[in-house]
């Protein structure tokens, strides 16, 4: 089971961090993903699939003034 944002998640092991955000409504120019506490540049969004036991941030950016 991976763990998301500090939450348990069995239902998306085996999709592609890309897959996940587009199923949450998450534009990948406006976060930032860690899996196991390594930054993941965005061109590996598409070929870095969330395995069984990954643990995994995703950091939305929020603008303003």
């Amino acid at each position: 089971m991976a763990v998301i944002n500090g939450e348990k998640d069995n239902a998306h092991n085996g999709i592609s961090v890309l897959e996940y955000l587009s199923k949450q409504g998450k534009k990948p120019s406006q976060v930032a993903v860690m899996i196991n506490g390594d930054i993941l540049p965005k061109d590996k969004y598409a070929g870095t699939v969330i395995e069984e036991n990954s643990e995994v941030e995703i950091i939305g950016f929020v603008g303003g003034g």
